[in-house]
């Protein structure tokens, strides 16, 4: 980002969760969320932090917490999760912001008053100058904050409070919403999810070794487990980054492998003219579109034959797709 005359350019720094704060992000202007996906919305607030940390001449980053609250307060309920800290790391990047603050959201922080939320955890605590929120974020125990009360305790505190109004698509009422793109997701509705995005929905994982099946039907995967995904089980078009930064392009299957095992889901990625060994790597992977559901088939003939169909089809996909990247 470049901040205060626009001559400075600071590298993107990430803070965990019980890491210090380095002192380069000292008295920053944070967008504060769960930023799950990083979708239009949140990527409004990045915006808005860079405005308002571009005018003040200070570090602009992206203050959000591990895990989910939703996890935390449910953790017998499974949470499909858009995007890791990783991901969330790589948009934030791109949206030209300074760093990523991850702090830990436990009994201790779940526990917190309003008041103290802004002046000791925010201001004392990290430093912050300002804050940068969505239209209706509630924070401190029990959800007692509301916006017109942060506005007010930041304005005690000596700090910066903009609140941002929500981001609908064109034609649409309703704002673009997490909740949307899991569902859109969970129905293998990859152009929804994308168009709520506003970019290709990827993940990152690392290749697994596997039962090596795919090599004996023509086409080898790197495979890949996804943890509490809920992504439609079927066959995708995708593009995939290599861990030097390549993009190649593919086709993709996620789901149990009716056909031979129904075991555990697994994202199985067959990379178009590719050859060399992706184990132990991270590979970061872009969904383009969907092509079907997953189907148990009578014979593995029957198997290649569709999956030559699928091929073809995750090419015509991926040749007419104009969808951003955030990995490319």
């Amino acid at each position: 980002m470049a901040s205060g005359d626009d001559t400075t350019v600071r590298p993107f720094l990430l803070c965990r969760a019980d890491e210090p704060l380095p002192d380069a992000l000292r008295g920053a202007v944070a967008a504060i969320g769960n930023f799950d996906g990083v979708h239009r919305g949140h990527r409004a607030l990045a915006a808005a932090v860079r405005e308002e940390a571009r005018a003040g001449g200070h570090p602009a980053v992206a203050l959000t917490f591990e895990p989910h609250p939703r996890a935390f307060f449910r953790p017998d309920a499974p949470m499909f999760q858009l995007s890791g800290e990783h991901a969330k790391q790589i948009v934030f990047a791109r949206c030209g912001l300074d760093g990523l603050i991850v702090r830990r959201f436990d009994a201790d922080l779940a526990g917190t008053s309003a008041r103290a939320f802004v002046i000791d955890f925010l201001r004392d605590g990290l430093g912050l100058s300002g804050v940068v929120v969505g239209h209706d974020f509630h924070f401190g125990r029990a959800r007692e904050g509301t916006p017109s009360l942060l506005r007010e305790l930041c304005r005690e505190a000596g700090l910066s409070c903009r609140l941002v109004e929500p981001v609908a698509l064109t034609g649409e009422e309703e704002q673009v919403s997490s909740s949307k793109i899991r569902m859109a997701l969970s129905e293998g509705d990859v152009a929804r999810a994308n168009a709520l995005l506003g970019y290709r929905w990827f993940v990152t994982a690392t290749v697994r070794h596997g039962d090596k099946r795919g090599r004996t039907l023509g086409y080898p995967t790197a495979n890949l487990m996804l943890a509490d995904c809920a992504l439609a089980h079927g066959i995708y078009a995708v593009r995939i980054r290599l861990p030097d930064g390549t993009i190649k392009d593919g086709v993709a299957s996620y789901g149990r492998r009716p056909t031979f095992d129904d075991g555990a889901p697994l994202l199985e990625v067959n990379l178009f003219d590719f050859s060399g060994d992706l184990y132990g790597q991270e590979l970061g992977v872009e969904f383009v579109g969907f092509i079907r559901g997953e189907e148990r088939f009578a014979s593995a003939e029957d198997l290649i034959a569709r999956m030559h169909l699928d091929a073809a089809e995750a090419k015509r996909l991926l040749a007419t797709d104009t969808v951003p990247s955030m990995l490319a």
